[in-house]
């Protein structure tokens, strides 16, 4: 069985932003296991770590085709907050934050969690009334969120410009100052060494081909591309590629997978200090660790599993940026990426249950994925371990698409990521 080394670890927190491959070696599976869970991100490792740490279900795989942190961990802007609308939607994300604040503590691992602070932009009438929708809404359910003027954000976050002239003049803005980032693949390393340390198997390299039956119809195990593996509990959290892996047990979700856009500059000495997010401009820019500039753009508006997406969607998104912070526009950009999200029609996850027994799924994040890390995989782990639904879970069911009890994020999000 495989223990990370210390040279291994500091190469994936180091290079897993450019995509290297990790310089460790994947175990063998083994011919039969408790449990399996699909897809080696932040999401599926972490439900790995809470079925041993929270379950006692150790004799655990997690299988990826790639290698750890390549997906859409490693593809993210890494912001985080709960300040959401629908009662739902924030009880899930407000649980994620909770756990991130003490997550590096827990893993003993610095997964370089910052809480700076998000700030919402408001340009119009409409935005002002959203967020404070948003404002009102987060407070009665406990959850930090304050209302700004164009002066009290300036002081948040200096570099805005808030000169009525503008295209885009700020008339206003709501700050989670609970909220904020965190680096993006450091916490698949975090939870990947925190399962490997209690005995669950992490297997690099390793596609699902199809699904393997028992005489019930229920799950019986995986065929992969490393040979069948036998499991009556399997965790489908492969983000990006969902409904590929379950088109294999036969399962059709309602799923549409979009590429999502984001870049950094060149790394400069700090100048900003918080996370700044605007819908009306679709532009969302954070500082990180190492100096560059995390810019994020929206999603394409085709279906595709293309992981660069259209120059258009990049190119508006910078032009408000330098706008918005005109200091900014003689950066240079240093590298841009797509991931691909799942999106359901709702923009609200699935977690639960299959009809096929023993099989379960975490997908349809869509742009709320990484922020939801660590409640995602702690209450997707409680479903797999007792068979039953996570009561934050449970609104998220698959059954809400046939009987209409939807959790609809689409606008009420106010914003996308």
């Amino acid at each position: 069985m495989h223990r990370f080394s210390l040279g291994t670890l500091i190469a994936g927190a180091v290079l897993g932003e450019h995509r290297a491959q990790p310089q460790w070696r994947s175990p063998p599976p083994k011919s039969a296991y408790a449990a399996v869970i699909v897809g080696g991100g932040g999401h599926g490792l972490g439900t790995a770590y809470y079925l041993a740490k929270e379950h006692g279900v150790r004799d655990v795989a997690v299988l990826e085709k790639g290698w750890i942190g390549g997906g859409n961990t490693g593809r993210n802007t890494t912001i985080i907050r709960s300040n959401y609308l629908q009662q739902e939607s924030a009880a899930i994300y407000e649980h994620a934050l909770r756990l991130w604040e003490g997550l590096a503590r827990e893993l003993n691992y610095n997964v370089m969690f910052s809480q700076r602070g998000v700030l919402m932009l408001a340009h119009n009438d409409h935005d002002v009334h959203s967020l404070k929708r948003h404002v009102y809404a987060n407070r009665l359910n406990g959850i930090d969120n304050e209302w700004l003027t164009p002066q009290e954000a300036k002081a948040i976050c200096p570099p805005l410009n808030i000169a009525p002239t503008v295209r885009y003049p700020v008339v206003g803005a709501a700050l989670q100052r609970r909220g904020g980032v965190a680096r993006h693949d450091a916490v698949a390393w975090g939870y990947a060494r925190a399962a490997d340390a209690m005995g669950v198997d992490i297997i690099e390299n390793c596609e699902v081909l199809g699904f393997m039956r028992d005489p019930r119809g229920a799950v019986a195990g995986l065929e992969t591309s490393r040979g069948p593996i036998r499991a009556a509990r399997v965790g489908i959290v492969a983000a990006g590629h969902t409904s590929v892996v379950l088109a294999r047990a036969g399962l059709k979700l309602p799923l549409e997978s979009f590429p999502l856009q984001a870049l950094v500059s060149e790394p400069v000495k700090p100048v900003f200090p918080s996370v700044v997010m605007s819908n009306t401009i679709h532009a969302y820019i954070s500082q990180s660790d190492k100096g560059e500039l995390v810019i994020g753009a929206g999603t394409d508006q085709y279906i595709s599993y293309s992981q660069q997406g259209g120059l258009h969607i990049a190119a508006h998104t910078l032009a408000a940026i330098c706008e918005l912070f005109p200091q900014f526009s003689r950066l240079r950009m240093l590298r841009n990426w797509g991931g691909i999200v799942d999106v359901t029609p709702d923009r609200s996850p699935i977690i639960g249950l299959t009809p096929i027994p023993g099989l379960y799924v975490n997908c349809g994040w869509g742009t709320g994925g990484f922020k939801a890390t660590p409640g995602s995989a702690h209450v997707f782990a409680h479903t797999i371990a007792t068979g039953e639904p996570h009561s934050i879970a449970a609104p998220f069911a698959i059954d809400r698409f046939s009987t209409g009890r939807l959790i609809d994020e689409a606008a009420a999000a106010a914003v996308a990521h």
